[in-house]
């Protein structure tokens, strides 16, 4: 209020002159947004506006505002979505109020259980993220691809002339030839003991054409097999080789290779062959004095050895020995033959008899686990079982001397045991004896002769000396006793015979032993 004067001034000594007046009243500035909120409506002057009548839900008169609009940014976040007229702000979590329940009725503000924020009695708890829910459409829109990034854009980050890349890959390309001719001299030149070496090859692979040695032994190794004869519980046996001579499974090898099983049922044999394959071998025969044996595989498919005829062989032409010495299978070696007819006695260890058979020699290496192995021509024929050596050592090794039973008595000897499980050999009926060297006559002769024996009956006498048999030169008892077997039983044979330093010729009926 603004001071107004005094209408009866007071004198000089009058009391109400030392009073002050009243101060002038101060008026803050107010807030334009706080007097629209707080202030009086316009037109209104005293506390309430006689229009504003109060109703039950709190809302004023129709048609009175009370404040300013809303801003747009408030406006924006907060109101309903547009084109939702009928939504229900504070819908349960997890629902946007767009879309009424399941069963048709609106969902209620709150519940105790999906949504305690709506409950005024319960305790505040943290609700789900704001997280913003893309369409459908969204989701299947594909983002715009920008345009791909050049070679020179990638390697420096901008474009560039052709022609300066063409510049810098020849720069760099002179270089690496640069440095690869320094490091090429310095790796030629270093030392005079290093360089590079010019080493010939052949044009073409080792030849192998038919009737080569490998040649036979490809088709030779199918039909040799190993022979394994090893007693359950004892500590070691024996180990040969066997030759297929038949596609039923007959298998030839020497009796001494099989002669524990022979001696004892409980002795196992095994026959391996080339590709490992391993099979119970049974014994059908054996006959000692001409140490040779058959056993039979059951093996389907077999592959059975061509037989040659090994009187058709000569001094000088070329065997091949295959088997298993010191059990290592399937080895072959290569020689001549280096005589034949050889009467060879082997064999009479641990009280046995000695074996004399009439024998192929070679000079192909021959060793312990060879027995029984085949002995083959140029042809790839078996012309002889692999059966002794000759050794100077007591290790017994191979010196280039060994013996193989010619083809042509083998098989004869195997069909026999094949057919009958034995063979019977003709006999003179007489014991002889090599002659003492300084003789006047040599040959084999007569220490005894069996009482009826065929060497009786045709007048043959102890001390007589036979020289000949059907033929045949007879140069020691060893000779004997392979002429009379190369014979039959029943058969009569010439035989020459000195005695008391004359000769003379008998006729001997052979029988049999």
């Amino acid at each position: 209020m603004t001071e107004q004067p005094n209408a009866n001034p007071q004198q000089p000594g009058d009391p109400a002159r030392d009073r002050l007046a009243p101060r002038p009243l101060a008026r803050p500035a107010v807030d334009p947004a706080q007097a629209a909120t707080f202030g009086r409506p316009h037109g209104v002057d005293g506390a309430f506006d006689k229009l504003y009548q109060p109703s039950g839900n709190g809302q004023s008169a129709p048609g009175l505002n009370l404040a300013p609009p809303t801003p747009e940014s408030l406006a924006e976040a907060f109101r309903r979505p547009p084109g939702a007229e009928g939504v229900v702000l504070e819908r349960p979590h997890g629902t946007n109020g767009s879309a009424p329940s399941a069963n048709g009725a609106e969902d209620p503000l709150w519940t105790t259980t999906s949504d305690p924020w709506r409950d005024p009695s319960s305790g505040a708890v943290l609700a789900g993220p704001a997280v913003q829910q893309d369409s459908d459409e969204e989701k299947d829109a594909k983002r715009p691809q920008g345009a791909l990034l050049s070679l020179p854009e990638v390697l420096f980050g901008r474009r560039v002339q052709t022609k300066a890349l063409a510049m810098l890959a020849a720069v760099a390309l002179v270089i690496g030839a640069a440095g690869g001719l320094i490091g090429w001299w310095f790796a030629d030149t270093g030392t005079e003991l290093t360089g590079q070496a010019s080493i010939s090859e052949a044009d073409a692979a080792k030849e192998r054409p038919a009737g080569s040695i490998a040649d036979i032994a490809h088709r030779v190794a199918p039909t040799v097999v190993s022979l394994e004869v090893f007693k359950p519980g004892a500590e070691a046996g024996q180990q040969g080789s066997g030759v297929v001579i038949d596609t039923q499974g007959y298998v030839l090898t020497n009796e001494h290779v099989i002669s524990a099983a022979t001696a004892d049922a409980a002795t196992k044999v095994t026959a391996v062959f080339f590709d490992g394959k391993r099979v119970e071998a049974k014994v059908v025969g054996a006959d000692p004095k001409t140490d040779l044996a058959v056993v039979k595989v059951d093996v389907k498919n077999l592959t059975a050895l061509q037989v040659g005829k090994s009187s058709d062989l000569a001094v000088g032409d070329s065997v091949i020995a295959v088997g298993s010495p010191l059990a290592l299978q399937n080895s072959v070696t290569a020689g001549i033959v280096s005589a034949l007819n050889r009467p060879v006695t082997a064999g009479g260890d641990g009280g046995s008899a000695p074996v004399i058979y009439e024998a192929i020699q070679t000079d192909a290496a021959i060793n312990h686990g060879n027995s029984g192995g085949a002995l083959v021509d140029a042809t790839g024929a078996l012309v002889g079982i692999n059966s002794a050596i000759r050794s100077s050592s007591a290790e017994g090794g191979s010196i280039g001397i060994g013996f193989a039973i010619p083809s042509d008595y083998a098989v004869k000897i195997a069909k026999t045991l094949i057919k009958d499980g034995k063979v019977v050999h003709p006999d003179i009926g007489i014991n002889a004896s090599s002659t003492v060297a300084g003789s006047s006559t040599m040959g084999a002769q007569v220490r005894n002769v069996a009482p009826g024996g065929p060497a009786a009956a045709a007048g043959i006498k102890e001390g007589d000396v036979i020289t000949e048999v059907g033929g045949r030169l007879v140069r020691d008892s060893a000779e004997l006793l392979v002429a009379v077997r190369a014979r039959e039983v029943g058969e009569v044979v010439p035989v020459r015979l000195v005695r008391d330093g004359s000769s003379l010729v008998v006729d001997v009926k052979l029988a049999s032993d």
